[in-house]
């Protein structure tokens, strides 16, 4: 079987998690033709990476999950993550991954299990583990739904201020039209102000939280398995 070889973008995003840092200079601007796991583990132990800790980020680059996030304006609205083990989890570690989940997100959440499914849920945030071939999958996902109502409000008070303007100035009552358009405009711009800017920097926080618990288990999965 043919080695993957990673792109130039993955490259990046392995080395920062890895390293938990943005990516260097030398590393950002680098542009290869793919790169392989051995490759990268060599270049990690010549700046200071364990080839361990590159493992581990690559695997959890592999497992990513593959919808797109869901996003609006260009904005992310949700945030996933994926990881594939190679053994089953048992019904003590998804225990302690439930204590882990509510201590990293500050939130208790509800559990539930349908046959061999198992899920965690606080609100819109949620953790859910699935057998797959050779062991399980864990998926985790969280969107973000008051910035979107949020967005989504202001974007119609905008809109019904300038319908309100368009019929005023049909109708010769723009003038006395105005103070409301100007009230309505200003309301929905704050409320789209205060769901768009908020929404970077949510995504970045969920994203490193989701990483961080994937490569625990990622870790503990190396473990189980040995040294290759």
């Amino acid at each position: 079987m043919t080695e993957r070889r990673y792109s130039d973008d993955e490259v990046a995003a392995i080395f920062e998690k890895a390293s938990q840092a943005s990516p260097s200079p030398m590393m950002a601007a680098a542009r290869t033709e793919g790169l392989t796991l051995a490759e990268l583990k060599e270049i990690g132990l010549e700046v200071g990476i364990s080839p361990e800790a590159v493992a581990i980020a690559a695997r959890s680059m592999d497992g990513d999950v593959l919808a797109r996030p869901a996003k609006l304006l260009g904005l992310p609205l949700s945030v996933h993550r994926t990881v594939e083990l190679d053994r089953a989890v048992t019904d003590a570690e998804w225990e302690r991954l439930v204590v882990q989940l509510r201590e990293v997100f500050n939130a208790r959440g509800t559990t539930s299990s349908s046959g061999s499914l198992r899920q965690w849920t606080n609100g819109n945030l949620q953790a859910l583990l699935e057998p797959v071939a050779g062991g399980h999958r864990v998926r985790f996902s969280t969107l973000n739904g008051s910035a979107r109502a949020s967005i989504g409000t202001g974007l119609l008070m905008v809109g019904v201020s300038v319908a309100v303007a368009v019929a005023g100035a049909v109708g010769g009552h723009l003038g006395a039209s105005m103070p409301g358009v100007a009230l309505f405009t200003v309301m929905g711009a704050g409320m789209l102000a205060n769901g768009a800017l908020r929404l970077p920097g949510w995504a970045r926080l969920r994203g490193r939280q989701m990483d961080a618990i994937a490569a625990g288990l990622l870790r503990a999965d190396s473990s189980d398995q040995g040294p290759s």
